[in-house]
């Protein structure tokens, strides 16, 4: 994948992103990629926002609070659609969205199979 966009992931590993930068790929689905709009300082914040609410569902688990468990995920989709990862989408040229679509079920297979 020399060459091409990647956003990096966890444990150091990359993952490609479609040529017009609104997905990336990991095991051949797409996920959709924050708002490019999104000030640095806004967006530091939300990515801040999102950890907080994300091990607040891992000890809610841990501890077997189910309320606790709903409130939080409730929080990480909250923090989300403000990044821009879920809800309306953030491009307006009418395109649809293909977030948590395999890739070749969607405009992206080409690029997708030319990977390798």
């Amino acid at each position: 994948m020399t060459g091409k966009p990647v956003v990096p992931g966890d444990r150091g590993m990359t993952y490609p992103v479609t040529p017009d930068a609104r997905y990336f790929v990991v095991r051949g689905r797409l996920w959709r990629l924050s708002n490019p709009a999104l000030k640095p300082a806004e967006r530091e914040k939300l990515v801040h926002d999102l950890m907080v609410a994300r091990r607040a569902v891992a000890l809610a688990g841990k501890a077997h609070d189910s309320a606790a468990q709903d409130e939080a995920r409730m929080s990480v989709d909250t923090v989300k659609r403000a990044l821009g990862e879920r809800g309306p989408v953030w491009w307006d040229d009418g395109a649809p969205d293909y977030n948590r679509h395999m890739a070749r079920n969607t405009p992206y297979a080409d690029w997708f199979a030319g990977l390798g």
